[in-house]
C-alpha cells in the first residue's frame, strides 16, 4: 500500500488557473485582473465561499453574511472586507444569483470568481484563498448551517493563541459538542460511518482537533498562503490534510464551538464520499510519511 500511495502521488499539487479563471466580473460588468494572496492585504477579513449547485441555499447564507458584516462595518468604521464566492463549475444558476450580490454591495465587497470546471471543495476554497485581499480569511459553507455571528467566537479562538509563530495562526469552528444530538437522529449505519471516519483521522493524521469537518474555519493570511500551496487533496478530505500540514509545521491551532444548524442539499454521498475520505486520509499518511509529498510553498500561475 505504501508503494502504491507513492508511486500513484503527484509530488506537488497542480496551482494552475484556467485563463478565464485569472479574472472575474465587477459589479458594472467588466473583467477585473484578480489578485494574489501574495500581494499584500487591503481589507481586514476576505470570507471565502466555496458553491456547486449552490443557488437555493446560497441566499440565505449570503443575506446572512452581508447584514452581519455590513452591522459590524457601520458601527466599526475601520473594519474592511470581502466575501469570495466560488463558483466550483456549477450546473445552475449559482454564478448569476451570487452576482446579485456583486451588483447591490459592489464589487469591491462582494466577488465571484466562476472556476471553469468542478475542482471540489478543496480546489474552490484555495482558489478563492489565493484570490483574496484579507488579513484572515474565513472559510464559510454556502448552506449557511453556522451561524455568521459565529465568527466571533472563532475571531477570539485566533487572538487567544498569540503571539502567533509567523503570524501563522487558525481557528477552526467545531460541531463536537452537538455530537450527542446529531447520533440521536441518525441511523445505526450513517453513525457507524461517522465514528470510523472520526477514527482514521485521529489514527492517521489529526489528533488534537474533535471536528475536522465543520467548514467555518478562520485563518490567519500567512497561514492560508502556507497551507493552502502545499495542499493535494481537493475533495471532501482537504479539512483533514490542512490540519495535518499545520500541525507539522507547528501551526498553532484553536478549535471553538460553534452553533451549527443541518440544511438539506448536502452534496455529500453517504457511502461513497465516506469512501472517498477514507481513501484520502490513508494516503495523506503514507505519502507525507514516505516523502511523495513535501511541505513547499508554490506559487499559484
Amino acid at each position: 500500500i505504501c508503494m502504491i500511495a507513492h508511486v500513484t502521488a503527484r509530488k506537488m499539487p497542480t496551482l494552475h488557473r484556467h485563463e478565464e479563471e485569472k479574472f472575474f466580473v465587477n459589479a458594472e460588468g467588466r473583467k477585473e485582473s484578480v489578485p494574489s494572496i501574495h500581494d499584500p492585504p487591503t481589507k481586514e477579513l476576505s470570507v471565502v465561499v466555496p458553491s456547486y449547485n449552490e443557488e437555493d441555499r446560497l441566499p440565505l447564507m449570503m443575506d446572512e453574511a452581508l447584514d452581519y458584516l455590513e452591522k459590524r462595518q457601520k458601527q466599526d468604521p475601520s473594519f474592511t472586507y470581502e466575501v469570495v464566492v466560488v463558483d466550483d463549475g456549477s450546473k445552475d444558476q449559482t454564478t448569476k444569483v451570487a452576482m446579485k450580490y456583486c451588483k447591490k454591495y459592489g464589487s469591491d465587497k462582494v466577488r465571484v470568481l466562476s472556476l471553469v470546471k468542478n475542482r471540489g471543495k478543496g480546489g474552490a476554497v484555495r482558489m478563492g484563498v489565493f484570490s483574496s485581499r484579507g488579513k484572515k480569511i474565513l472559510m464559510a459553507d454556502a448552506d449557511g448551517a453556522t451561524k455568521f455571528a459565529d465568527i466571533e467566537k472563532v475571531e477570539e479562538g485566533l487572538k487567544n493563541l498569540q503571539p502567533w509563530p509567523n503570524q501563522m495562526a487558525i481557528s477552526c469552528g467545531s460541531r463536537a459538542h452537538l455530537e450527542k444530538d446529531s447520533i440521536a437522529k441518525r441511523s445505526y449505519f450513517r453513525t457507524l460511518l461517522m465514528y470510523g471516519f472520526h477514527f482514521l483521522v485521529w489514527f492517521l493524521c489529526v489528533k488534537e482537533i474533535r471536528d475536522t469537518q465543520c467548514g467555518f474555519k478562520l485563518l490567519t493570511r500567512e497561514a492560508a498562503l502556507r497551507t493552502f500551496s502545499t495542499l493535494h487533496i481537493e475533495r471532501w478530505a482537504f479539512d483533514v490534510e490542512l490540519l495535518y500540514i499545520a500541525q507539522r509545521l507547528g501551526i498553532p491551532i484553536a478549535e471553538v464551538a460553534v452553533n451549527w444548524t443541518e440544511i438539506e442539499g448536502s452534496k455529500l454521498v453517504p457511502f461513497w464520499s465516506w469512501l472517498q475520505m477514507g481513501r484520502d486520509l490513508l494516503f495523506i499518511r503514507l505519502r507525507y510519511m514516505t516523502g511523495a509529498w513535501q511541505l513547499e510553498t508554490r506559487k499559484c500561475n
